[in-house]
């Protein structure tokens, strides 16, 4: 599918998924799957399972006995309607898909921004996690962190990465779409800043870049899902008192960070190419920074 025919069945200025583009019969699912899944729904667990059916089911992702990474973001100690973090219902859709799958240990973890365990709770995503089977970790010691060499960044040379994100056998990327004060937007390859210690260096030294370059510290997630179920438009990352909010009720779901975000820019109402990260990360070969050529799939829940 092409950008244009993306854009099309995305209602820009509404911010709307064209309910007439996701209807009639859908194409037989080739292996190994589409290149990205746009998925309409309310349900947040109905919309997963229906785009992970497009893509050929989390067995494609996970095998029995693997250990699971969920990178969700959960920076911020505000309720899941503040739409600062990532649904919590996803979460726990999440980890049962995995263990179902036969992973043999689900854990999620954040760097958070306000204080780990408030963030945590409050979200709503250590509750989840648990009741489904899956385990929280803590991210706010640099002791949890190692550091690795970024090979090819511009300007990040090294970094310190969580433990947990060295060791998973898999790793699901699973952020919430919003409006960043900093980068214009927060989506896949944003959230990986949850997984590094130092994250004032990224900020004070080219956040666009640091985040672009950070793909090419060896491993990358095998699976992205964008929450854009509540979108916040303005203030974010955090969100303010009079921050601007709109239903999507959609999920985005691809194996490219790069083209996941492509395709939340277009969904949020904006050009990639107004987010210079999208840019850098494709021309590190991190994924597609256009939709054209890409099998992309458009369907309701």
């Amino acid at each position: 599918m092409k950008r244009r025919t993306f854009c099309s069945s995305v209602a820009l200025g509404g911010l709307a998924l064209g309910a007439s583009s996701l209807l009639g019969p859908l194409p037989l699912l080739a292996a190994p799957g589409p290149d990205l899944v746009a998925v309409q729904g309310a349900d947040v667990e109905a919309a997963l399972d229906r785009g992970l059916a497009e893509l050929g089911g989390m067995p494609r992702f996970v095998s029995p006995g693997q250990t699971v990474l969920l990178k969700p973001n959960m920076g911020w100690a505000v309720t899941p309607e503040g739409g600062a973090n990532t649904n919590p219902l996803l979460m726990r859709r999440l980890v049962k898909l995995c263990l179902d799958a036969g992973a043999r240990k689900v854990t999620c973890f954040d760097n958070t921004c306000d204080h780990w365990q408030d963030a945590y709770r409050e979200s709503g995503i250590e509750r989840a996690v648990r009741d489904a089977g899956g385990m929280v970790a803590p991210g706010h010691a640099e002791g949890y962190f190692q550091s690795v060499s970024v090979s090819g960044g511009t300007i990040l040379k090294t970094a310190k990465i969580h433990e947990l994100y060295l060791e998973a056998d898999v790793i699901i990327n699973v952020p919430v779409l919003k409006h960043h004060g900093g980068t214009g937007l927060s989506c896949a390859l944003k959230n990986m800043m949850g997984v590094v210690w130092d994250r004032k260096f990224w900020h004070r030294n080219g956040l666009d870049q640091c985040i672009a370059d950070f793909g090419l510290c060896g491993k990358r997630p095998v699976l992205n899902v964008v929450d854009a179920q509540r979108v916040m438009l303005t203030g974010g990352p955090r969100g303010k008192s009079d921050s601007q909010f709109k239903r999507l009720d959609m999920l985005i779901l691809s194996p490219d960070m790069v083209a996941a975000d492509v395709a939340s820019a277009l969904a949020f109402g904006s050009r990639p190419e107004s987010f210079a990260y999208i840019g850098m990360a494709a021309a590190h070969g991190l994924g597609k920074n256009s939709l054209d050529g890409l099998d992309v799939r458009r369907v309701r829940a």
